[in-house]
């Protein structure tokens, strides 16, 4: 047993100690792409020619968008009793294109979400970028191998297009309007334009290379040394050594990937929209559990059918992660299961959204970027800014196969004896759109659990008000309400101000939990606002406290009931919260490396998974738990059942993460575009080593890919299995320490916030958490929480 696990943690050990300390600056958006069970990356914040940003949660998370639209407002008096509907927040009034009055370009303490509309795209942006030019143009002429000329200056042009183009890019991703898409299409170029000059700009690259070479350079601090071994390492990523002819060609092949990217998310959102499925006979949807019916009710009414109830009808079925999930997890009807299916994995595969020759495109262009940098292929960019190297990446991938493979399989073989013994048909044949309902059926058997029961349990208002408490504990911080402070996209959206112990305010952030299917993307993310900084103080005197937004798509409150969750939807609120908690407690006040900004992206999960393993922590969870109208406490069988059932199929969902992680990074470094095999040939020859029943021909999942094609994620999928490592350790020292020990779990939490959330990127990752951990990072703790700890020592 700990020969195998000292193979494990000597590979992974051995990748980070190899790892560049040279960093790219990014930002997390958890989106969720769930073929059965999803979660979604971040992006450069600093690296000029990146500027969404937001960090998407891994294929297997929780956060489910509803399609509904009329809802009503919860009755709780907890710190969310006024969460309410899904409707529009009023607009403001009409204004004109005028300059003057864009609201992009007034001076705002929080950014005025509730008064941008899509008119004040083109101008405001137009008149960002041409004010940035004209700063660049200063910088350069005056700029000298100092803080105070070279690095502030640049830190305030980087950190005004990213806050600007952050409001229209947010307000994209949950207020989505024809007229939005095509005023960003319109400004794009023009963005991403001024990033590659700024990026590419020789004069700055210069002057950071002479900050490294002067006699100054060891008394500079970590954090300004890792500024400036970052910026010296992205300029060349950028192309900034690249011949004139070189250049135009980087610069070209840059602007159309980012035209691609953009259309691949596009066709994503509108192919997932297109699906509709109207059912009539309620023996068609036997099984639905009550909130799959209200809910697809209430689909059917916002499709025109005005009298529909969850009793009655009629029903839509959408794929929708909520109604695409109830169906294959609830639904006795194959056949419906089986169309449903189907359509999730053929979405955006054909017709006019068919995103296959962009995905081709999108290898192809980005194969020629790394070859114009010098690299034999794009995974060795990607892998250039992280920690791991693509054959450390590999290697520890293939380890964890290894530990997952035969679980899996038993997994499997468990499904066909269980369905047998019930008397299923499709016992001895069963596929992929019988999985998930008869994985439900057996873990409500084993475990007598049945997601659906449990979710009077997990309110919205009782889940935050836990997650604060936690913090609360953990940290030494105060969470409270502070709406009507900042202005917000929709009345769903919360407004809070975090304190620290002296009651001083440390941070805020905002809170949009609701799915609107109709104008919001999938999945769940967090993303920054405002980052902390010490230059960018308002008064010249303070720092710049940082901002979050934390989005998740969620059951909406039905009736007069609060949003009713289910476990896997408490597991993502409190993983996005890492996330923010990470941006937010940062003690760091160089801008650029604040917070989430500089972190290697395959250690930036860490915090945000971390936080997951609270949800399993029985005073957390019993501090949930409390029925919403009786107030009844989870029965503590039923706790117990929750925490055993967490190792359920553990096996198959390593085996899933390690599918697409292995896949992403297979396209990335070994395909050829143009060559003998197909992006769906790379994809079914991956699938033999990391499914146990292979994909159908028919199988076009790539083409909603949207983590490696959309977002932050290509050749990177597999940093969610690299922080795992990483979290699950840290949150073992938590273990060690007694998490019965009320003063140990204080102790360690303090110790947690003062090095992983406070120092931001302005350490090496391994050296950050070695000051917490006291020793290198071993993957024990993550193979001993998915109970595969003994199948790894045997293999």
């Amino acid at each position: 047993m700990r020969h195998t696990s000292s193979l494990i943690g000597a590979l992974l050990i051995a990748n980070i100690l190899m790892a560049t300390r040279l960093t790219l600056t990014l930002t997390f958006s958890r989106s969720i792409i769930p073929p059965l069970l999803t979660r979604t990356p971040r992006c450069s914040h600093f690296n000029p020619k990146q500027f969404p940003k937001s960090f998407p949660c891994p294929l297997w998370s929780s956060s489910f968008s509803f399609c509904l639209h009329t809802l009503h407002k919860s009755k709780s008096t907890s710190p969310l009793s006024s969460f309410s509907t899904c409707s529009m927040a009023s607009s403001a009034p009409p204004q004109d294109d005028d300059v003057a009055s864009n609201p992009l370009l007034q001076d705002f303490e929080f950014p005025p979400f509730d008064s941008v509309e899509p008119k004040h795209v083109r101008p405001g942006i137009r008149a960002i970028l041409k004010k940035l030019e004209s700063d660049l143009d200063e910088l350069e002429r005056n700029v000298e191998p100092s803080w105070p000329k070279l690095v502030e200056p640049l830190e305030k042009i980087v950190d005004k297009l990213s806050v600007i183009w952050g409001i229209v890019n947010h307000l994209k991703a949950v207020k989505d309007t024809p007229e939005l898409r095509s005023a960003i299409e319109d400004v794009q170029a023009e963005k991403v334009k001024f990033q590659l000059r700024l990026g590419q700009s020789k004069p700055i690259y210069n002057a950071f290379k002479a900050i490294q070479e002067s006699p100054d350079w060891q008394s500079l601090s970590d954090a300004r040394k890792r500024i400036v071994e970052s910026q010296i390492k992205e300029a060349v990523l950028n192309g900034v050594s690249l011949e004139d002819d070189k250049r135009e060609e980087f610069n070209k092949i840059e602007q159309e990937l980012e035209k691609l990217s953009q259309k691949f998310g596009e066709n994503v959102l509108d192919a997932t929209k297109k699906f509709e499925k109207l059912i009539t006979d309620k023996k068609e949807i036997e099984g639905l559990p009550a909130t799959a019916l209200g809910l697809a009710a209430q689909s059917a009414v916002s499709k025109g059918h005005a009298n529909a109830n969850a009793e009655n009808g009629p029903w839509v079925i959408t794929l929708d992660a909520p109604s695409y999930i109830a169906v294959m997890q609830h639904a006795r009807n194959r056949s419906l299961r089986e169309e449903v299916y189907r359509a999730y994995i053929t979405r955006a595969s054909s017709g006019d959204l068919d995103n296959t020759k962009i995905i081709e495109q999108i290898l192809k262009l980005r194969l020629e970027k790394a070859k114009l940098l010098n690299y034999n292929n794009y995974a060795e960019v990607s892998m250039a800014t992280k920690m791991a190297t693509v054959d450390k990446a590999e290697e520890l991938l293939e380890k964890l196969r290894l530990a997952s493979w035969d679980a899996a399989v038993q997994d499997m073989e468990d499904l066909r004896k269980f369905s047998k013994s019930q008397g299923a048909s499709e016992a001895d044949d069963l596929t992929h759109w019988d999985i998930s309902f008869w994985s439900e059926r057996l873990r409500e058997s084993k475990y007598d659990i049945n997601e659906e029961e449990l979710r009077p349990f997990f309110s919205l208002p009782k889940v935050i008000d836990a997650l604060f408490n936690l913090v609360r504990t953990l940290f030494g911080i105060e969470v409270e309400p502070a709406d009507g402070l900042a202005p917000v996209w929709n009345n769903d959206v919360r407004f809070f101000r975090v304190k620290d112990s002296k009651g001083s305010p440390i941070a805020y952030f905002y809170f949009d939990p609701y799915s609107r299917p109709s104008e919001k993307r999938q999945g769940a993310w967090m993303d920054e606002v405002f980052a902390r900084s010490r230059v960018l103080s308002r008064d010249g005197n303070s720092t710049r406290l940082p901002v979050a937004h934390m989005v998740c798509n969620q059951t909406p409150p039905v009736g007069d009931k609060p949003s009713l969750m289910t476990f896997r939807e408490v597991e993502t609120v409190f993983h996005e919260f890492g996330h923010a908690l990470q941006h937010m407690l940062t003690k760091q006040d160089e801008g650029l490396v604040a917070g989430i900004r500089g972190i290697e992206w395959d250690a930036v999960e860490l915090p945000s998974q971390f936080m997951e393993n609270w949800c399993y922590h029985r005073e957390t969870l019993m501090g949930i738990a409390k029925h919403f109208e009786t107030g009844e406490s989870l029965p503590e069988e039923v706790y117990l059942k929750l925490v055993a059932a967490r190792t359920f199929r553990a096996g198959s969902l390593s085996l899933r993460q390690l599918k697409f992680a292995s896949v992403d990074l297979e396209l990335h470094s070994k395909y050829v575009p143009g060559g003998p095999e197909s992006i769906y040939d790379v994809d079914r020859r991956v699938s033999e080593r990391t499914q146990v029943i292979p994909p159908f021909p028919e199988d076009k999942f790539l083409c909603s890919f949207s983590h490696i094609f959309a977002g932050g994620y290509a050749a990177g999928y597999y940093s969610y299995k690299w922080a795992e490592v990483l979290s699950a350790d840290a949150f073992s020292a938590f273990e060690d320490a007694g998490l019965d020990n009320s003063q140990a779990v204080k102790e360690t939490g303090h110790k947690f916030r003062e090095t992983i959330l406070a120092l931001g990127g302005g350490k090496a990752p391994l050296e950050v958490f070695v000051q917490f951990r006291g020793r290198e990072p071993t993957p024990d703790a993550l193979l001993r929480h998915n109970g595969l700890l003994s199948v790894a020592a045997s293999a």
